[in-house]
């Protein structure tokens, strides 16, 4: 008779495990919508046809059998050259690897957006997730073969599977994943962005978080310090080789530099002239304004490590880019903005709403870390189960009369952690009243922000395309001209020049400086060469009686063994 009322009990139990698991199932919507929203606004504004751009020729030549590889400089890692290594092994198409990169990042926003389930409302996480996805950085580098999307996304995923680790151990493995994804594209970068991480893992002796995260980035990085000892003469070697390509690492004050950058200067060295419109720098500008609002807004919703911890790691990450660097590059703070954006999301938000008094019955996110804690399981005997309390009448049996309860005492509560309830327990905590002015003026300043955001991208995109169409020009000047691969391409834009050409390409000085004069004279007495050199300028020692052709911006030199000059 007794097994019946345990019976009711236990299925209860399952019915709000099934509705917490479906509760959970439709909190990731809103992140899906956004990552596909992203996506298909790659293909639309950025376009599957735009070529390679110079960053990119380097890294996807190391795999791609159009041309040979281009001269790896100390600075770079093979991250992004194993990413794109599916496409770019056996087909040259550009269209087609700018399709896989769109897909590809897209669901990586996705998986960065869900590891924050539980944290902040599903409604933050989407809007944080639109706001980054929204910047025309973001969208223009989303589906390019660059690391530093990608050390974006996955820093996001590491913070929130941080916080994750004390009471969810599969976090852990999403902490592993992610440290290592970033130390595989930017080690470096890597270390700058996990250092608050480290910090709050020594302080609070979380050591199993701790080893993880350390594991990751070792594992990712694992290569790249290999390769410092078997081609840079050691890891120190490496590091300053890096440092020197970078314009050497010291004190830089690249705060300006960075803001001159915003209105659509892909690479901004040297950094001269005149600031971008206000409209255009307006946003970044108030970034340290709603980041301490979030903060605020953390401590009286009494999450403020889920706040705290992206913003430290924001600071970090965009430490380097803008004080010990002489020059800029939007994407540099790619890192950053993914990790603002959550925070700034939930300030946003509470500018736009009210907190609503709670109410008899209402269910509130527990509060912790990230706003979780467990969830205690319901009392059999309380008053909310009146079918469970000692004086309530028993339940009639269709076999009999009914039998005693057999449990004369109550049992006390026993807490125990759920799964899944974290997502149910937003979903049921009393949604903030709209405050009409406060929202009216938050959709104003995002609408004109969206605009401008596109405005700087058609112009990025156009000056892009404009670039690579020059490339291919003189790329089809010199195959009219007899230098056709196996070929070697110097000077001005030698690297995405000799890559739409298929040749290899070469430098006498400079960060990819891999030759000398005398070698590129000993190349041309056997193989076709062409050098590029300004309009206006005079050619290198080795060219002045090669024959030349102009061709758009660039002067052509070439010299073909064999053909009459």
């Amino acid at each position: 008779m007794a097994g019946s009322a345990h019976a009711t009990v236990d299925a209860a139990n399952r019915e709000h495990t099934r509705r917490a698991s479906a509760g959970s199932g439709r909190a990731l919507w809103p992140a899906a919508a956004v990552a596909t929203a992203f996506t298909l606004a790659q293909l639309v504004l950025v376009r599957p046809g735009l070529g390679l751009g110079w960053d990119e020729t380097v890294y996807v030549s190391q795999v791609s059998g159009h041309a040979p590889a281009s001269f790896f400089s100390a600075p770079r890692a093979r991250g992004v050259s194993l990413l794109v290594a599916p496409v770019a092994a056996w087909s040259s198409s550009t269209a087609l690897l700018r399709i896989y990169l769109a897909l590809l990042s897209g669901l990586a926003l996705f998986l960065a957006l869900r590891a924050w389930r539980g944290l902040f409302p599903v409604r933050v996480l989407a809007f944080g997730g639109a706001l980054f996805a929204s910047l025309w950085v973001t969208l223009f580098y989303g589906p390019q073969a660059m690391p530093n999307y990608w050390v974006a996304v996955a820093a996001l995923a590491a913070v929130a599977c941080f916080l994750r680790a004390p009471a969810d151990r599969g976090a852990l493995w999403g902490l592993a994943g992610s440290a290592a994804l970033m130390a595989w594209m930017r080690p470096v970068d890597a270390v700058w962005a996990a250092v608050p991480l480290l910090a709050l893992g020594l302080a609070r002796r979380n050591r199993r978080a701790l080893l993880v995260l350390l594991a990751g980035l070792a594992a990712g990085a694992a290569e790249w310090v290999v390769e410092a000892y078997t081609s840079y003469g050691g890891l120190a070697r490496r590091l300053s080789d890096g440092s020197a390509i970078q314009g050497g690492l010291g004190w830089h004050f690249a705060v300006v530099d960075q803001l001159r950058a915003l209105g659509g200067r892909t690479l901004c060295r040297p950094c001269a002239g005149a600031l971008p419109h206000p409209l255009v720098t307006l946003w970044w500008c108030t970034l340290p304004v709603l980041a301490a609002l979030a903060l605020v807004v953390a401590r009286r919703e009494r999450r403020p490590a889920a706040t705290l911890l992206p913003l430290a790691c924001a600071a970090t990450a965009a430490f380097p880019y803008l004080f010990l660097i002489g020059y800029a590059a939007p994407r540099f703070l790619l890192p950053a903005y993914a990790l603002l954006a959550i925070p700034v999301a939930d300030a946003l938000a509470h500018l736009a709403t009210r907190p609503r008094r709670a109410q008899p019955g209402d269910r509130r996110p527990a509060s912790g870390a990230g706003g979780m804690r467990p969830t205690a399981r319901p009392d059999r005997h309380s008053p909310r189960n009146p079918a469970r309390r000692p004086d309530a009448p028993p339940a009639p049996h269709p076999a009999g009369p009914p039998a005693p309860d057999p449990a004369p005492h109550p049992r006390p509560a026993v807490s125990r952690p759920r799964r899944s309830t974290a997502s149910l327990d937003h979903r049921l905590a009393p949604r903030p009243a709209r405050r009409p002015l406060a929202l009216a003026a938050v959709g104003a300043c995002l609408a004109t922000h969206l605009a401008v955001q596109l405005v700087v991208l058609l112009h990025v995109v156009g000056a892009a395309t404009a670039a690579h169409d020059a490339w291919g020009r003189t790329a089809a000047e010199m195959r009219r001209r007899g230098v056709r691969p196996p070929c070697l391409v110097t000077g001005q834009e030698a690297i995405p020049v000799g890559f739409a050409a298929g040749c290899a390409s070469a430098a006498t000085s400079g960060p990819n400086a891999n030759t000398t004069e005398d070698g590129i004279t000993r190349t041309a007495r056997r193989t076709p060469v062409a050098t590029l050199v300004p309009a206006g300028s005079g050619p290198p020692r080795y060219a002045r009686d090669w024959p030349s052709v102009p061709v758009g911006a660039v002067r052509l030199y070439y010299v073909v063994p064999g053909a009459a000059s």
